[in-house]
């Protein structure tokens, strides 16, 4: 006999109540006749839906979720289809160590391995990129499952979850209270390893410290400082973890990724103390694995991380310690650093080489000066704005020119994903509405989720999306100069008028074709109160910060000869 406060109750019910124990104020959907039984319940749930227009872009939206609240973005997706459109967002929770999960439709338990319509094993498909891949098959197990999926999307090193469910076990009923709600648990580093690193601090002539990966949050950035100020540390940070130290600090040193400054590149490879904290340092953060001998580094390497099984994986750490970035950093920052720092020179130079690297901009080909109009952002944006993007070489401008003044400034894939910008905008501004969120793509990365734009004005989040146009896929082209000099095969585009696409969306659209042109555009944009596009047509020969495509061809023939 079931018990008053917990009556018989379908499934899509009992899942329902399950998320919000957890507190989830949104989930990210495209509906789906596998589901309708979850539909039905948020009907009446204290949960927003946020309906997207393709899976890809609802998962990035889970995701971008998940690197601004370090709690697991939620995303509903129906099955088969449904389920691998939703794959490029998995992935990038994967590699970008983000907590997300994935809630999945499937076909009903009985008609299970006939290849039923659009059923898959999500097992089989998702293993590989998630941390943890399950089907529910008891109704009443559901709160134990859901309890587990947040458990693993949060803790050690953050990722997705894909959870599969049965149509026919949504519909069922069962009798089932939802579990605790969770956090992650701390890590913190021991009492021994804190003094060995004050040891190792004490020795070194050259230390550095570099910021990576994810279990952030603005305590721990704000006393990561700290302890980077006690010690007059320079500081790098990983490819698009910019937000994680202010970029106008004066230990700030620069990122660490694609064309890092080479004074950086030179001072990380001659560093005698290499300090990673939260990151992996992979092939993009570690410049092809080239900033530290693997495995040995001839650095003293002193790695935190949050997951025991990150530590040694690569990289032979002279001091591993197993602790997430905010317990990590609260220790650190109480540490007393010795009465004279032997380095400080290096600091200042480092961040005197960061200024002469990314202050001013060299002017590009064409009418549109890109590099300007970053710059003009730079000195224009709040300190608090978002800026997202996807994946281009349109983004090294903003890597480099940029500044990130505070956590959670910037959201962007590692992963190195297109068609990243336009829906993690979407997330962001639906979570800070008082918040300038700017959105960067390129041609061809805007058009692989662009439609999302569709979300933003349906939802009213006046976003401002800049799309870089230079009539190509630029990184590949640029990868062709330099591979096959002027065989130009497969990476032309022929575009679309980006402006009226998103005015036909009910948005706003400009269209800049001069440099000069782009102030009274981004104005006219911000003021119009509604999500907003402004097209820049830039020249294809401005390819690169410091090269044109025609110099990169050049120098690849000339190698050649």
């Amino acid at each position: 006999m079931n018990a008053p406060n917990n009556p018989a109750r379908p499934g899509g019910q009992i899942l329902i109540e399950a998320l919000v124990a957890q507190g989830v104020d949104r989930v990210f959907c495209v509906p789906g006749e596998s589901y309708l039984a979850a539909l039905d319940a948020l009907h009446d749930a204290p949960i927003s839906i946020i309906v997207c227009r393709q899976e890809g872009g609802a998962a990035m939206m889970a995701d971008a979720y998940g690197k601004l609240t370090g709690r697991p973005g939620i995303c509903f997706v129906t099955r088969g289809p449904g389920a691998t459109n939703a794959s490029p967002g998995i992935h990038i929770a994967s590699q970008d160590s983000t907590p997300m999960i994935v809630l999945v439709g499937q076909v009903g338990r009985g008609m299970r391995d006939r290849e039923a319509f659009q059923e898959l094993d999500y097992p089989a498909v998702f293993g590989s990129m998630t941390k943890w891949t399950a089907e529910i098959q008891d109704t009443a197990r559901i709160p134990e499952y859901i309890h587990r999926a947040f458990s693993t999307a949060m803790n050690g090193r953050p990722g997705p979850v894909v959870l599969s469910l049965p149509e026919d076990m949504l519909s069922a009923t069962a009798s089932a209270l939802a579990a605790p709600y969770v956090e992650p648990a701390p890590t913190a580093p021991s009492p021994q390893a804190m003094e060995r690193l004050a040891a190792l601090l004490a020795g070194a002539e050259r230390p550095v410290m570099v910021l990576g990966g994810s279990r952030w949050n603005a305590q721990a950035v704000a006393d990561i400082e700290r302890f980077a100020e006690h010690y007059d540390l320079p500081v790098g940070c990983q490819f698009r973890r910019q937000s994680l130290f202010n970029s106008t600090h004066p230990n700030y040193a620069g990122d660490v990724g694609i064309g890092p400054n080479p004074a950086l590149a030179k001072a990380l490879r001659e560093a005698d103390l290499f300090l990673l904290v939260g990151g992996r340092l992979s092939e993009i953060a570690s410049s092809d694995y080239s900033l530290l001998d693997v495995p040995v580094p001839k650095q003293a390497l002193v790695h935190v991380h949050p997951s025991a099984e990150e530590l040694g994986r690569v990289y032979a750490p002279t001091l591993p310690i197993h602790a997430d970035p905010g317990s990590f950093a609260a220790a650190a920052a109480a540490l007393t650093p010795p009465d004279q720092v032997i380095w400080a020179d290096r600091t200042r130079a480092a961040h005197a080489a960061y200024h002469a690297w990314s202050d001013n901009p060299p002017p590009r080909p064409g009418a549109v000066d890109y590099a300007a109009i970053v710059k003009w952002l730079r000195d224009r944006l709040p300190a608090d704005a978002i800026v997202c993007n996807g994946a281009g070489n349109y983004a090294t401008w903003l890597h480099r020119f940029l500044h990130y003044r505070g956590y959670g400034t910037q959201i962007s894939p590692t992963s190195g994903s297109m068609g990243y910008g336009v829906p993690a905008a979407v997330a962001a501004k639906g979570l800070y509405p008082d918040r300038m969120v700017v959105s960067f793509a390129g041609d061809g990365c805007f058009l692989m989720n662009g439609q999302e734009f569709a979300t933003a004005a349906q939802y009213d989040l006046p976003i401002i999306v800049i799309v870089v146009d230079n009539g190509m896929y630029g990184t590949i082209r640029m990868h062709q100069e330099r591979t096959y000099p002027g065989r130009v095969s497969g990476t032309g585009l022929e575009n679309p008028d980006f402006a009226a696409l998103a005015r036909a969306y009910g948005g706003h659209g400009e269209t800049v074709e001069a440099t000069e042109e782009f102030a009274g555009a981004y104005e006219r944009a911000v003021s119009s109160g509604k999500p907003a596009l402004i097209h820049l047509k830039v020249d294809p020969e401005a390819i690169l910060p410091a090269a044109t495509l025609t110099e990169l061809r050049e120098a690849a023939l000339a190698a050649a000869d």
